[in-house]
């Protein structure tokens, strides 16, 4: 049987912590900046950890990702 491989657009997506939670980014963050205020730019910035029902979807796509 051949590898599994790991998706390559879920690579630059989401990463995996030292624990196995998986943090992804946040939207609204790449343009578009300028009328945006510095605390809503710097919440932006911060990456939340996934709900655990997202986590299981995203599980075999995420394979091999360490």
């Amino acid at each position: 049987m051949p590898k599994m491989k790991t998706h390559s657009s879920l690579k630059g997506r989401f990463k995996i912590t030292g624990t196995g939670k998986v943090k992804r980014y946040k939207a609204y963050r790449n343009h578009l900046l300028s009328h945006k205020s510095k605390r809503a730019k710097r919440v932006l910035g911060t990456s939340p950890v996934m709900a655990p029902g997202d986590v299981r979807r995203l599980k075999q796509g995420l394979s091999n990702l360490k």
